[in-house]
């Protein structure tokens, strides 16, 4: 009989120590009242455990994490070691649960929670724009955290290299804006990379771009080039 693969642990959660030791530094607490302060939101532990967790010793767990930032009277994300980047990291930043995202985009909650270990969002474009809106993402977040910048690259390429009208409805399912919005950026993106000749066709102006350069000129044009 085969065994079962255990399942696959989360991401931790991106806590940053100095963060923690800062704010409660700021507030004049004590590790005794950070810890009856976590008590009042569910989380009982001892001041040895915010000690730990300032010292690096240890790392909270998301209860613990959220209950910390209330304790704190703090953003959670204030408490993160950079900027939220994956989902876990985004959820968490709202204090929300797993059950919570999954209902509000239409998900199961074996699909999100799929989607958090894997870093892979499988979504339809609703499903898309739901989890946006519920987790409050700017489009480039979205890309970001849904696992789907290489696919977006990789289609941006596609573009610049060639004809941007065949991508139009596969960039539109990595990027949930208007039509006409990606429209207004391709094209402006696909002339900036090619010159006309005189018959009329277009040649290369410039060498594939990187990835570093063409994906940041697509968010800008599209916030610019705007119908």
């Amino acid at each position: 009989m085969r065994r079962r693969k255990p399942p696959a642990a989360p991401p931790p959660v991106p806590f940053s120590p100095a963060a923690a030791r800062a704010h409660r530094a700021g507030l004049g607490l004590t590790p005794d009242q950070v810890a009856e302060g976590m008590a009042a939101h569910g989380v009982r532990l001892l001041p040895a455990h915010v000690l730990a967790w300032e010292n690096g010793e240890l790392r909270p767990s998301e209860p613990e994490f959220i209950a910390l930032a209330r304790a704190l009277w703090c953003p959670t994300a204030q408490l993160m070691d950079g900027r939220p980047v994956r989902l876990r990291d985004h959820r968490v930043a709202r204090e929300l649960g797993q059950a919570a995202v999954a209902d509000r985009t239409g998900t199961t909650l074996a699909a999100y929670r799929q989607a958090e270990l894997t870093d892979r969002w499988d979504g339809d474009e609703e499903q898309t724009l739901a989890l946006a809106d519920t987790l409050d993402l700017t489009l480039s977040e979205l890309v970001e955290a849904t696992g789907r910048l290489p696919d977006l690259d990789r289609l941006l390429r596609q573009c610049v290299a060639g004809r941007w009208q065949p991508h139009l409805r596969a960039l539109a399912r990595i990027v949930p804006a208007p039509a006409d919005t990606l429209a207004a950026a391709l094209t402006v993106l696909h002339q900036e990379h090619h010159v006309p000749t005189h018959w009329g066709a277009t040649t290369r102006a410039t060498p594939p771009p990187a990835t570093d350069t063409l994906v940041p000129r697509f968010w800008h044009l599209l916030t610019t080039e705007s119908p």
